[in-house]
């Protein structure tokens, strides 16, 4: 390797450290700045659970530490997630001057969508998901059973769904990007559409809690994305032929 290469490599590390403390200094900041507001926060993610809980009934922190560590992790993963747009253009602008102009012009409104789908996917997780399953789970079970969930485990469960539906909002990003970069066609996926159904539900089934109503209510969404995602790979690969033509 010649030392012009051997530079520009070095050159190349030194940014990619440089754009990573960047990002995590920015979901410090957010972290700092939310921290006062912890308890808050989690009484808002718990909202929907408790709307469904007796009235006699509250929840419980079967950890001494739990009170504390909960809203503390919580608002950590909030910090993550409120950070990933600047997350996102850290790494865009890592990889941008290496890309073609069209390149640009194709990927830019595909990361603004990225970062809009992955929240669409926390809030219809949040307002729509939680308050069908837990209105289903707090409704059956024998009627001398108290319900007292614990707060760590109730945090868990939510952290999982919230990223599920926030990834599997990325499936139109994901489906453009492949058949984009030539990896497929839309022709093939629809071909396979068959197997795809089945792999949404196998994978929703990995993404969820082991109940059929939260895997159900994962995959459905799913697989409206993929058809979604199908459309506007079709369109954007007419766009592109045309620009191409012209």
């Amino acid at each position: 390797m010649s030392e012009q290469a051997k530079s520009g490599f070095v050159a190349h590390l030194i940014e990619l450290r440089d754009r990573l403390i960047k990002s995590l200094l920015s979901i410090l900041v957010i972290f700092i700045g939310l921290v006062y507001f912890a308890n808050d926060i989690y009484e808002f993610v718990a909202a929907p659970l408790v709307a469904h809980l007796p009235s006699t009934a509250t929840m419980i922190a079967t950890d001494v530490t739990a009170p504390f560590f909960a809203p503390f992790k919580l608002t950590l993963f909030v910090a993550l997630f409120g950070a990933i747009p600047w997350i996102l253009h850290q790494i865009w602008g890592f990889i941008a001057p290496g890309l073609y102009q069209h390149e640009k012009r194709m990927l830019m409104p595909i990361l603004a969508s990225s970062i809009l789908l992955f929240y669409g996917g926390i809030a219809f997780c949040y307002f729509i998901v939680l308050p069908i399953i837990l209105g289903f789970f707090t409704s059956v079970g024998p009627q001398m059973m108290t319900l007292a969930p614990d707060i760590s485990s109730y945090l868990g469960f939510v952290l999982k769904l919230f990223f599920a539906f926030g990834v599997a909002f990325e499936i139109p990003v994901a489906i453009m990007l492949l058949c984009w970069s030539g990896a497929t066609t839309t022709h093939s996926l629809k071909q396979k559409r068959p197997y795809i159904v089945v792999g949404v539900f196998v994978v929703a089934m990995f993404l969820t809690p082991p109940d059929v109503l939260s895997q159900t209510l994962l995959a459905l969404p799913m697989l409206l994305l993929f058809e979604l995602g199908l459309i506007l790979a079709k369109f954007y690969s007419a766009k592109e032929q045309q620009e191409s033509e012209e």
